[in-house]
């Protein structure tokens, strides 16, 4: 742990006079380079009736600029040997590059090209579109992920979370280039962007590459500030989803905390003890002792101003119901029984193992350092999250469980060919 304290000392911050952020990390003896342009500007500020606009720009800036079209892009990072992605959440969109460090001059051309130069054609928005209204489909025919859909956007049902990232085929079908643009405008603003790099980076010569065409960005608002808004939802949901499936599906979702609470390593190694792994209770009682479910697990879903804890397995129709009462009843027994301190140990190490076994790569670390700074305003130590974990106890476990498993919150979507017998009446359904 003794090298966590020196690559703090490695970690520099840059503001533009518009607001723009510059946050890198060099890493000794990296030879590649991560940088991404990460924008704070999610799924969650969409209205109703732009859904899905995030994402459709952040494939869009992938179409062509001023100087390149689309092949060119992905020609010129090919012969790099670089890799050139993106993607989109409910609370920022990045635009990443990976590429051997003697590149970068190269590499920032090309991603800061498209980040500030898209043309978005006609044709090109045309020709996405239809690929995003594929993508759509592609995931309501693949069942794990439609569950996991249905189970967020009931949790969250009148939250600005509770729509998909992709939007619906209504939005975008009927997405106009005018409103494309205007999003783009009103959200890429430089209050809203932080630029991280990391790896094989010296700060002020990459500060150098990118001033000259970030720092012309106008200023526009102040940095957003997201409000505290309560989940609206209430009471235990229970959902059934006939669909012609050889398993049928569970998830079940409970309250979770937000990025920034005090309480987020215990949650950490909650979800770790829970249904995080091998080791984890669900995975030992579902799996290996009762042989109900081939993949069975539990993940945390963390946001600005709240989170949500969700829990998954497939079965066989005729043992679904029995696989939902033991994960219940493994959720009863961490709120109601103290966790033993080898098992508290276990999922400890696991944890800050898996951590810094991710910083094995420029990518990893690039991540790490935005959402730090992202989630927290700052770069948050190694050494800080590790004493993170290390205060936990099982007290502190016991304490979590109460507040977040309780009755009223539950969730839970079924999915497949259901057990008319266990599921039909919901008042017959076991509670936490």
């Amino acid at each position: 742990m003794q090298n966590c304290g020196k690559l703090s000392h490695m970690v520099h911050e840059t503001t533009f006079d518009n607001g723009l952020r510059v946050v890198t990390q060099q890493v000794p003896g990296m030879h590649t380079v991560s940088i991404g342009v990460w924008v704070a500007n999610g799924a969650r500020c969409e209205q109703p009736v732009e859904q899905g606009v995030a994402h459709f720009i952040e494939h869009l800036l992938f179409k062509g600029t001023k100087r390149r079209t689309a092949r060119q892009i992905t020609r010129e990072i090919d012969s790099l040997g670089g890799i050139l992605n993106a993607f989109t959440s409910y609370e920022y969109v990045c635009y990443y590059a990976k590429a051997l460090a003697k590149t970068l001059p190269q590499v920032v051309d090309i991603l800061s090209d498209m980040f500030l130069h898209s043309t978005f054609p006609a044709d090109e928005i045309e020709k996405e579109r239809k690929v995003v209204l594929q993508e759509i489909k592609m995931r309501d025919d693949a069942p794990e992920e439609s569950i996991h859909d249905r189970l967020h956007q009931s949790f969250w049902k009148g939250h600005p979370l509770g729509h998909p990232i992709l939007g619906s085929e209504e939005t975008i079908s009927s997405m106009s280039r005018d409103a494309i643009l205007d999003f783009r405008q009103h959200w890429y603003r430089p209050s809203e962007i932080i630029i991280a790099a990391a790896g094989g980076v010296e700060h002020q010569a990459l500060v150098a590459l990118l001033h000259e065409s970030f720092s012309c960005l106008e200023p526009g608002e102040p940095r957003r500030v997201v409000k505290p808004q309560a989940r609206l939802a209430s009471g235990r949901v229970l959902e059934l989803c006939e669909r012609d499936l050889e398993q049928t599906l569970i998830c079940l979702g409970t309250e979770g905390l937000p990025t920034n609470s005090p309480d987020r390593y215990s949650l950490m190694i909650l979800n770790a003890i829970l249904g995080g792994g091998m080791s984890s209770r669900l995975f030992e009682e579902i799996r290996e002792k009762r042989g109900l479910a081939y993949s069975v697990y539990s993940y945390v879903s963390s946001f600005a101003d709240a989170g949500s804890m969700a829990i998954y397995a497939g079965s066989e129709r005729e043992r679904s119901c029995e696989a939902v009462k033991i994960i219940l009843e493994e959720m009863a027994r961490l709120r109601d029984e103290l966790v033993p301190r080898d098992e508290l140990e276990a999922a400890r190490e696991q944890i800050k193992g898996k951590i810094l076994m991710s910083l094995e790569s420029s990518d990893s670390y690039m991540s790490r350092l935005a959402r730090s700074y992202l989630n927290f305003g700052r770069y948050q130590p190694l050494d800080e999250v590790m004493a993170g974990f290390d205060a936990v106890t099982a007290a502190d476990l016991g304490q979590l469980a109460t507040r977040l498993f309780r009755d009223e919150t539950l969730n839970i979507q079924i999915m497949g060919k259901v057990d008319p017998l266990c599921f039909a009446e919901k008042s017959e359904f076991i509670a936490l």
